[in-house]
C-alpha cells in the first residue's frame, strides 16, 4: 500500500507542477531562491550593445519562451512584467523544447530569451555567440521553490530539505520579493546540497 501511496503522490506533484492541480493540502511548498530573469540574445542582435534593457526595448520582439504548461509559474510572471508595463508580448513557444534548441535559436538572432540569470550567464559564457543583458528595473524575479508531497513525509525528505535550506541560506539564494534585483547576471557558483 505505502508503494500505491508514494506513486500516487509523485502523480500529483507532477500535476501541480503543470498547474494542473491545486496544490491545497497535496503538496507543501518553500521558496529556495529568489533570482532575476536577463534578455539572452545573439552577439548579433540590435540590443547586444544595451545594458541594462528596458521591457519597452522588447515591444517589437519575439519573445522565445518554453510552453505556458511546462512552467506557468514562469511564463505567467514573464507575461504580467510586460503587460504591467503596459506591453503585449509576442511569443513563440515550441512544443518538446530542450534548453539546447532554444539556445540554437537565439543564436540565429532574430528572437529573444528570458532565462533566469544563472542560466543567461551560463549560456553566454559557453562560447555560444549569446549575451546575457540585465533587465532594467523593475526587471523580471523568479521564485524557485521546492514541493514535497504533504502525505508522505519521511525521514530522508526531511533531510533533504534541511540540506536545501542549508544550502539556500549558504548561497544567499533569497532575496526578498518587494526588491527585486537586477544583480550582474553572473553565474552562481556551483552549490553543494
Amino acid at each position: 500500500m505505502v508503494e500505491v501511496d508514494e506513486f500516487a503522490a509523485q502523480a500529483e506533484l507532477v500535476e501541480v507542477a503543470a498547474g494542473r492541480l491545486d496544490p491545497s493540502g497535496l503538496v507543501r511548498s518553500e521558496p529556495l531562491r529568489m533570482e532575476p530573469h536577463v534578455v539572452l540574445v545573439s552577439q548579433r542582435h540590435r540590443l547586444a550593445g544595451t545594458d541594462p534593457i528596458s521591457l519597452n526595448s522588447l515591444e517589437n520582439e519575439t519573445l522565445l519562451l518554453f510552453p505556458r504548461e511546462l512552467a506557468p509559474a514562469y511564463y505567467d510572471r514573464i507575461i504580467a512584467a510586460f503587460e504591467e508595463s503596459g506591453l503585449e508580448p509576442r511569443v513563440v513557444s515550441f512544443a518538446d523544447p530542450p534548453p539546447q534548441a532554444m539556445l540554437a535559436r537565439l543564436q540565429a538572432g532574430g528572437e529573444v530569451g528570458l532565462p533566469p540569470a544563472s542560466l543567461g550567464s551560463h549560456a553566454a559564457g559557453a562560447g555560444s555567440g549569446l549575451i546575457a543583458r540585465k533587465i532594467a528595473e523593475p526587471g523580471i524575479v523568479g521564485e524557485w521553490s521546492i514541493l514535497w508531497a504533504a502525505r508522505a513525509p519521511s525521514a530522508a525528505v526531511e533531510r533533504f530539505l534541511e540540506s536545501a535550506r542549508r544550502c539556500a541560506d549558504q548561497n544567499n539564494w533569497l532575496r526578498s520579493a518587494d526588491k527585486p534585483t537586477t544583480a550582474a547576471p553572473e553565474a552562481p557558483s556551483p552549490a553543494r546540497l
